[in-house]
């Protein structure tokens, strides 16, 4: 087994990271080793890299690209001293690029229910497209974690879904009324009963997160929204209307699965600038 294969074992065993974060992590690991080699050196004769010069001669334009690759870089580091092949971290002096703060695409909520009222609801299909939409937005799930959904994830008695989000870590989310009748419906027209997964395609097989995606850009198209949207979109909306109605960070923070409330914070962001507009509009110093 390779470095880089004992590498992707740790990250999906022992740090328990998304099959996409894995993926994307060995990927720029792969290519920093092929880079180290065509210099003769291996992974442990890195003292002397520049690594800004490899971001940049691999094309990482953006802060975040750039960002991405280096933080696999110090994710493949810190596992090689922790695993006694080297004695001093290299990549300790990276410094990292100064992002940017996200600010997501928001729908409001008279463009999230014209959405939902562009799906036809007449078919399997159509309640199935309604069900996934409304436990984007009613639940703030992930599409992963929404196309995942399981009939046996679902508690309408006790009214929560159960979810598993990133490192496979499970949370309970509130299932509100709208949410629960469109799984209802969906699970009820299915013509896949002896299915576990509840978001199937016509083969019965599970939903993809690509399919997903066509399906909210469909439906927004329909609605007349014009918007740069995607699956996401329903989640960042879901955080910042619960903020805006005046919730608890703390309870968005669970609800979105977020490890650290700073991630879940950008939704104070947004609405702050709603207010600084508001306030350099009004403001008499600010008027002339």
């Amino acid at each position: 087994m390779t470095e880089l294969d004992e590498f992707r074992s740790y990250l999906q065993y022992d740090c328990r990271k998304s099959p996409n974060t894995v993926a994307s992590y060995s990927s720029d690991v792969k290519s920093f080793l092929e880079w180290l080699s065509e210099q003769g050196r291996d992974a442990t004769e890195a003292e002397s890299v520049d690594f800004e010069v490899y971001v940049k001669e691999h094309g990482f334009v953006s802060p975040r690209s750039q960002s991405r690759a280096l933080s696999a870089i110090r994710s493949f580091y810190a596992w090689m001293r922790r695993e006694g092949r080297i004695a001093r971290d290299p990549s300790e002096r990276i410094d990292m690029p100064k992002l940017n703060i996200y600010h997501p695409t928001v729908l409001s909520v008279d463009e999230v229910e014209s959405i939902m009222n562009a799906v036809d609801c007449t078919d399997w299909t159509g309640k199935r497209d309604r069900a996934l939409l409304e436990v984007l937005y009613g639940c703030g799930l992930r599409v992963s974690e929404a196309v995942g959904l399981r009939h046996s994830d679902i508690y309408f008695k006790d009214k929560y879904i159960k979810v598993f989000g990133k490192g496979s870590k499970s949370r309970l989310v509130p299932l509100g009324d709208m949410a629960a009748a469109a799984l209802r419906a969906c699970r009820d027209s299915s013509p896949f009963p002896s299915s576990d997964y509840i978001f199937l395609n016509r083969y019965g097989k599970p939903l993809s997160r690509v399919s997903a995606f066509k399906k909210v850009r469909e439906y927004a198209l329909l609605a007349g929204v014009n918007k740069e949207i995607s699956p996401h979109s329903f989640r960042h909306s879901f955080a910042t209307h619960l903020v805006e109605n005046g919730a608890d960070l703390r309870y968005v923070q669970m609800m979105l699965g977020h490890e650290s409330i700073l991630t879940t914070e950008i939704y104070t962001h947004l609405r702050s600038n709603e207010w600084n507009d508001t306030i350099l509009v009004h403001h008499p110093r600010n008027r002339r």
